[in-house]
């Protein structure tokens, strides 16, 4: 099946950083754990994200996980509930913290 969303790498989402609602779908303990998250973005555990779809219209969404899969799992979900403008991060927080970009809420390991 073909893909039906937008992916990005951390690179070009930071410089588009602005044009984004940024959404971490991580669990609370990894948002403010060792890879911290991305400055402005605000979590939405994937179990959540259902349920929240409906508050996350109105702007274009960078989804962010640990990875990347769960983000794009993310993209999925907001997409069957008619949410269209969806991007992933590739790579997610591991990709984001080796290219060396600002984060925020970094806890202990």
């Amino acid at each position: 099946m073909a893909q039906r969303f937008a992916e990005v790498d951390v690179q070009e989402a930071a410089d588009r950083l602005a044009e984004y609602r940024v959404v971490d779908v991580r669990e609370p303990d990894e948002f403010n754990g060792p890879l911290g998250h991305v400055a402005g973005s605000e979590l939405l555990p994937l179990g959540q994200v259902a349920r929240g779809a409906d508050a996350l219209r109105g702007r274009p969404l960078l989804l962010v996980c640990r990875s990347g899969r769960r983000s794009a799992k993310a993209c999925e979900v907001l997409l069957e509930r008619g949410v269209t403008d969806v991007t992933n991060l590739i790579g997610g927080m591991l990709a984001w913290n080796e290219a060396g970009l600002e984060v925020e809420g970094r806890g202990p390991e």
